[in-house]
């Protein structure tokens, strides 16, 4: 079990996730893929998670949140990098607080939580993406400072698409 963070909502814990979790993370996963309604793109397993959380490269971090030792949701996050700012930044892949939990502060604590550790680690910025439809989110999302970016589109490239692209690259070795 990771550090435990206490909270100042009673009964609040935030801890770092550990290899013993990955169930966990992976049903919460799957809880917010449902809420997303984005189910038929699941294809991770606990076996993906625990290799690329816990492996011997980590790619990202998650972070639990508990009340009163009942799991009530999660974030994972990850370094980016920003050339303008030329620093660091963390992107926030998920953030998810089961429904029966919401509106109690535990999504503001983690996010809050997330921003002191941009700030210890000099990062210049946090950033996530949210559906369009998700109104609760985004109304809760700019409710705590954030800016909607309306002229950025994101990209995305996957699986046989990936693999025609990095086919398109011919090597020359030069002797």
């Amino acid at each position: 079990m990771g550090k435990i963070i206490i909270t100042a909502l009673p009964g609040f814990t935030i801890r770092l996730a550990s290899k013993k979790d990955i169930f966990l993370i992976r049903d919460l996963i799957l809880e917010l893929a449902d809420y997303e309604k984005l189910t038929h793109v699941v294809t991770m397993d606990a076996s993906l998670l625990e290799k690329y959380l816990f492996g011997k490269k980590k790619y990202a971090e998650v972070l639990l949140a508990c009340y009163k030792d009942l799991p009530v949701g999660f974030a994972l996050f990850f370094h980016n990098f920003s050339t303008f700012l030329g620093k660091p930044g963390i992107y926030l892949e998920d953030l998810y607080i089961r429904e029966k939990f919401r509106g109690k502060g535990y999504g503001k604590a983690l996010l809050s939580f997330i921003a002191n550790i941009a700030i210890e680690r000099d990062c210049g910025r946090i950033e996530w993406s949210v559906l369009d439809w998700n109104k609760p989110a985004i109304e809760f999302y700019q409710s705590l400072g954030s800016e909607i970016l309306k002229e950025w589109l994101i990209n995305r490239v996957t699986g046989e698409d990936m693999k025609k692209l990095a086919q398109s690259f011919r090597k020359y070795e030069l002797d």
